[in-house]
């Protein structure tokens, strides 16, 4: 299996920081984010994995490498100025994913979830979302689950962490565009064609200056 972080994000809410830093070269912990992720697939046992760029893109790869330092191997999709957003960035990078389903980590969430999970797991779905509890500035969540399945209402809604795994079913029809993803994810729950589980380990979204000095502060 193989998997692609989401770095192409301009991440305008931690502005200055992002002004000259890309948002996944933030550090947390005394490592950029998406080092911590790196670290992660690799532990699980992932070797092969897709980074697009968008904003201050270039620095990425000057960062990374092509991923041996980290045990793995990275390929990068660059995009058009403005970026392309999340479905729309998965599109553009299909072919480098194969044809069999790969997992998609958001590039600005810091979690200990176990990649390995989801490595190699039997799909009978075209998608599978992890869901988290609710933080505090997204009380109301997005999706919930019944019986394993992702539906739009529930009782006890959940949020989406940002971390997944795609059947490229779910994109091939897509044309290539600028795309965000709840539109995808929302027609394939109506469809029932989405799983789910909870995840209730550490969680973090870090897009906002607040979010990212709570992340660094459990980390310390």
């Amino acid at each position: 299996m193989r998997a692609m972080i989401l770095a192409a994000g301009r991440g305008e809410r931690l502005r200055p920081l992002t002004d000259t830093t890309p948002k996944p070269l933030i550090e947390v912990g005394g490592k950029p984010l998406i080092v911590h992720h790196l670290d992660n697939l690799a532990r699980a046992g992932f070797t092969d994995v897709v980074i697009n760029l968008g904003w201050l893109g270039e620095q990425i790869p000057e960062a990374l490498g092509n991923g041996n330092r980290f045990g793995l191997r990275i390929r990068y999709s660059p995009e058009p100025p403005g970026a392309l957003e999340t479905a729309g960035g998965i599109v553009h990078a299909l072919e480098m994913l194969g044809d069999t389903p790969f997992l998609v980590v958001s590039g600005d969430v810091l979690c200990d979830y176990p990649f390995g999970a989801l490595r190699g797991m039997k799909m009978e779905a075209l998608a599978h979302l992890v869901m988290v509890d609710n933080p505090p500035h997204h009380p109301s969540g997005d999706f919930g689950i019944v019986n394993g399945r992702i539906v739009m209402e529930a009782a006890g809604k959940l949020t989406f962490s940002g971390i997944a795994v795609f059947d490229p079913a779910l994109f091939t029809p897509l044309k290539p565009g600028v795309r965000p993803l709840r539109p995808v994810l929302e027609n394939a729950i109506a469809a029932e064609t989405v799983g789910g589980e909870h995840y209730r380990g550490r969680w973090f979204d870090t897009g906002s200056a607040e979010r990212l000095s709570e992340a660094r502060e459990s980390l310390a």
